[in-house]
């Protein structure tokens, strides 16, 4: 990080503080192939702050699966760029049902940049992927529903124009390392389909069972890592969401009903804004992309990372009938 930008930082924290003495109390995490650091910041009264800086010229060349190129260079730096975005415009418009933590402020210089934001552990939000029942899936798949009915439609232009992480545009290494077959050769059909879709809403593009934060009597949930937020079928968050928390036979046993909650806890958060007509529109579009999503998935998985465990039979099941459905 330059020198001006940590002068900008400090003097952000020397604000946040009330220019009393701070200092680093931990670091909370290290960004993928070395790109800065998430660390806690904190004072002597208790209170307490997160600092996330990207610094990605000390990047190092090291990808975990070997994917290092300049088109990942440049999917990272915009994707820090998003996340920026996202919480100096859109972060405020949530909720205590949608939580997520609030921005105090932010700097950008070049590639570099920080972002000071709430401490959710201070805020009660301290357990992180405690053993996963049903009933904290289901708090998971609530924080969705309200998520995405709070920003259904919403014009979101500055933002990523397609969430997540590994939609297809932004992968065709991946595509073109995948072995031959239909789903390979049916790739931008599936991308077609479940991207043209009428209901639109915004995707946390991430939304693994890690980047959610649990109260500590588990009541309540919040949610970080909004680097891949965009434009989507909130079905995709979904499909992902269960696919960081299930198995692959609980998820033939439990996926249907988990689906179903989702569903009738978004329509329950759309009430009032839109009619009953208009909320089941958007749950049959989404019910029907569902099968979409992991097959969008799966070739994502087959290209960057084949024999990876998320490859499972549940997933190739949905996939063969995303591809049954094609025309």
């Amino acid at each position: 990080m330059s020198a001006q930008l940590h002068t900008s930082l400090n003097a952000g924290l020397q604000q946040f503080f009330a220019n009393k003495p701070f200092q680093k109390t931990a670091v909370l995490q290290s960004l993928w192939s070395g790109y800065g650091e998430i660390a806690r910041y904190g004072d002597d009264s208790g209170h307490s702050v997160i600092v996330k800086w990207i610094a990605p010229q000390q990047g190092d060349s090291h990808h975990p699966r070997g994917w290092n190129t300049s088109r990942s260079h440049a999917r990272k730096l915009s994707s820090y760029h998003n996340e920026r975005v996202f919480y100096q415009s859109y972060a405020k418009h949530t909720n205590q049902a949608c939580k997520v933590p609030q921005l105090f402020a932010a700097d950008q210089i070049g590639d570099s940049s920080w972002l000071l934001l709430e401490d959710l552990d201070a805020l009660g939000f301290r357990v992180r992927m405690p053993a996963i029942s049903n009933a904290l899936i289901r708090k998971g798949l609530a924080w969705l529903a309200a998520f995405h009915a709070q920003f259904l439609q919403c014009d979101c232009a500055d933002l990523w124009p397609i969430g997540s992480y590994w939609h297809l545009d932004t992968r065709p290494d991946e595509w073109e390392a995948m072995a031959d077959s239909e789903l390979k050769y049916q790739a931008r059909a599936i991308d077609k389909k479940l991207h043209s879709s009428v209901h639109k809403t915004l995707l946390h593009g991430d939304a693994k069972i890690a980047n959610f934060c649990f109260s500590d009597d588990l009541s309540g949930l919040a949610a970080v890592d909004f680097q891949y937020v965009g434009q989507g079928s909130g079905v995709i968050d979904v499909m992902y969401f269960l696919g960081s928390c299930l198995e692959e036979a609980e998820l033939e046993q439990h996926a249907e009903d988990l689906l179903a909650y989702y569903f009738s806890t978004f329509a329950d958060a759309c009430n009032g804004v839109l009619s009953a007509t208009q909320i089941q529109a958007v749950i049959n579009e989404w019910q029907d992309l569902y099968c979409f999503a992991w097959a969008d998935f799966e070739r994502f998985l087959s290209g960057w990372s084949p024999g990876h465990y998320k490859l499972t039979g549940y997933s190739l099941s949905q996939t063969q009938l995303a591809l049954s459905r094609l025309p």
